[in-house]
């Protein structure tokens, strides 16, 4: 899987990461199913995982899988902060640390939410080596604006951002200024919240023409084709699924033309 350097940090990441959304809020008699899909991913080269407060269980059901996984020491973990309190945040930030071994390799502030109450404390974890970068999402395109003011504040070292065939007003000034400003980008929903999946081409010779498997995978490879994206982080509960969406994360990349087939077929529905 190709590696890309993650903006202007001392990082690299496979393009293809994990996500937990929906997927990793289980209970505990069912943690066997995100188990594997973990083990799977990394078995075929994905190593960032992301997560957050908001999506219930799946932190700690995440941190039990890298764990019991044997590989949490290879994995770039990106979780958030999401409250408007900083003590709650505080709270939230401790509870992590319990969950993925005492460090949280990239911290986000969700949906920007007090993202200037936050930035001051994170920095200083940042500082006693307890975060290892900090980030700012948010899944709206409607508030890009305000995410380009954190950006360039000079304080973030990533963001994480929606970016699909549907979802394209990234391309303007958001990656433009991350790629100035060597921001780190992670591509957050590459399938729409699964919407995607259901519009692909009714031609499989579309699918050759791509030189792709699965309509998973063009839709990966559209959002990978744009250089300033770093990492891709589509959520599954199926290792199959998992490992066929880390298969994406091989070059060749789509071409323009390429590029402009995927959204061909996504316009017709």
């Amino acid at each position: 899987m190709e590696l890309r350097r993650f903006g202007r940090a001392d990082l690299e990441v496979p393009v293809i990461g994990l996500g937990t959304w929906t997927v990793f809020d289980v209970a505990p008699s069912d943690e066997a199913g995100p188990g594997a899909v973990v083990e799977g991913a990394f078995g075929d080269g994905v190593r960032l995982v992301d997560s957050s407060p908001m999506y219930g269980r799946a932190e700690a059901v995440l941190g039990r899988a890298l764990s019991g996984a044997g590989v949490r020491a290879t994995a770039t973990v990106a979780t958030k902060i999401w409250t408007p309190s900083i003590v709650e945040g505080r709270q939230q930030f401790d509870s992590q640390l319990g969950f993925f071994g005492g460090r949280v390799d990239i911290e986000q502030i969700h949906n920007l939410v007090a993202w200037r109450e936050h930035l001051g404390w994170l920095e200083d974890e940042v500082k006693q080596g307890r975060i290892g970068l900090l980030g700012a999402t948010h899944w709206n395109e409607s508030r890009f604006g305000e995410l380009i003011e954190v950006m360039e504040t000079g304080h973030v070292d990533c963001i994480q951002i929606p970016y699909n065939p549907l979802e394209r007003k990234a391309d303007g000034e958001v990656l433009s200024l991350a790629e100035e400003r060597g921001i780190g980008v992670i591509a957050m929903r590459p399938f729409a919240e699964g919407g995607l999946l259901a519009h692909g081409p009714s031609d499989p010779r579309v699918l050759t023409e791509l030189g792709v498997e699965t309509w998973a995978q063009a839709l990966l490879k559209w959002t990978l084709s744009d250089r300033r994206v770093h990492v891709a982080i589509p959520a599954t509960s199926s290792v199959e699924h998992a490992r066929s969406n880390a298969a994406a994360g091989d070059p060749p990349w789509f071409d323009d033309e390429q590029r402009a087939l995927v959204e061909r077929v996504v316009a017709r529905g």
